[in-house]
């Protein structure tokens, strides 16, 4: 891992709460303020856009949904030609529906994301 990527991670471990929360207007789905730098510094709005969609699209399977990107280890991506996999779970040990990415740009090799009440937010945020 990074330093950059190090880096990131404690970052994101301070936020706590959230007394800002923007929105993404087309499907206004709320963020908090750990999303807002996460996508900054990351440079990912692409990840919290697709989460947005997916999550929206499984609000009537559960009202809150757990959100695991996970980067497939070497062996796998070469298998499978999928570099990562976010992963939309109930909490409770239920996978609603795993997605596969054949590339991604993201820094990390793993993050976990809830979704609660049409807001996204880092799990200490919860």
């Amino acid at each position: 891992m990074s330093a950059q990527s190090k880096q990131l991670i404690e970052q994101l471990q301070g936020f706590c709460g959230s007394a800002t929360c923007y929105q993404i207007p087309m499907l206004r789905t709320k963020y908090t303020e750990g999303i807002k730098y996460l996508t900054e510094q990351a440079q990912c709005h692409w990840l919290v856009t697709d989460t947005a969609v997916m999550c929206k699209s499984l609000k009537n399977k559960s009202n809150f949904i757990v959100i695991l990107f996970k980067r497939n280890p070497k062996s796998v991506q070469e298998r499978t030609h999928k570099e990562a996999k976010i992963t939309y779970a109930d909490g409770n040990g239920t996978i609603l529906l795993e997605q596969e990415y054949e590339y991604t740009d993201f820094p990390l090799d793993e993050l976990r994301l809830f979704f609660v009440d049409d807001m996204l937010m880092l799990p200490n945020e919860y």
